[in-house]
């Protein structure tokens, strides 16, 4: 199927690291508004065959363009053969009164979930964006292998790498991240948003915490890769990534949890690591 049966239209092409990096945009079924995501396609995409794929989630206040602007993953993603597909952080244009007052809210703050609570419902359903329209979206209009596919995601996006990586284990084989917020249910910004989107009722938070959701059950067969920065200005109020340490071993879900010392939360850091987390990918995609 090409980009025009499937409603995308190509705003930007550049040629990169051999390959070409593409920034689309597409009228969303599920969000009821435009939506713009960013694609790195290898050499051998470009050359029309099909390819692993990983999903690289932002986090708060970013766009489709930031991390594959930032992240200098392209080399690497090149010489691995892998392509990148980078949607934005939440829906935009939605008309929620409020929704650009606070950075931590509503545009830019998607938080990866499906809000149930209005105003936000009605658009602010990047939970079903990423989980099952993109994915169909690009994988018909781009060489790229569904049976080889896996997330990753800085912050907030590493928030939504593990719990849509726990919550559908087969469709995401593969899962990274960078300095995630790992229980949103119990730090301010995902009780903030929760609140909004979800409503008081802390059960229905479960859904969408990495470490609720490994404690009710949720595991991925393969090792899940996390760095984390031990000079994070938001580690210790709102990353506490030792409760995600400590739920993996009550449930025998096999982590791997690097902590690096002088590094902060930024993309200085997740460029220091990013290859890393590729060659984690590959390895998991090439071999399933």
């Amino acid at each position: 199927m090409t980009t025009q049966q499937t409603g995308l239209k190509l705003r930007e092409e550049h040629l990169c690291h051999g390959g070409k990096i593409q920034f689309y945009e597409h009228f969303s079924h599920t969000l009821a508004l435009a939506a713009r995501f960013g694609v790195f396609l290898p050499p051998a995409a470009c050359a029309g065959q099909k390819v692993p794929v990983v999903y690289a989630l932002a986090g708060l206040t970013c766009t489709e363009e930031t991390f594959l602007i930032k992240s200098t993953a392209m080399a690497e993603a090149a010489r691995l053969g892998l392509a990148l597909v980078a949607p934005d952080t939440s829906p935009r244009g939605a008309g929620v009164p409020e929704e650009d007052k606070d950075w931590d809210l509503g545009t830019g703050a998607g938080f990866y979930l499906d809000a149930t609570r209005q105003p936000w419902s009605t658009h602010y359903r990047m939970g079903s964006y990423i989980a099952q329209e993109l994915p169909e979206i690009v994988e018909q209009a781009l060489p790229l292998d569904s049976a080889r596919r896996g997330i990753m995601g800085h912050s907030m996006g590493g928030h939504g790498a593990l719990i849509h990586g726990l919550r559908a284990p087969t469709f995401w084989k593969s899962i990274s991240a960078f300095a995630p917020i790992v229980h949103p249910a119990a730090v301010p910004w995902g009780k903030k948003v929760f609140t909004a989107y979800l409503g008081p009722d802390q059960a229905a938070w479960r859904a969408y915490d990495a470490v609720c959701l490994l404690e009710d059950g949720h595991k991925h067969p393969n090792t899940i890769l996390v760095d984390q920065g031990e000079a994070d200005q938001f580690l210790q109020r709102e990353l506490q990534p030792w409760h995600l340490q400590q739920a993996a071993e009550q449930v025998g879900q096999k982590l791997n949890l690097r902590q690096h010392a002088g590094y902060d939360h930024s993309y200085w850091f997740v460029q220091s690591f990013v290859a890393d987390h590729l060659r984690h990918h590959a390895a998991n995609l090439k071999a399933g």
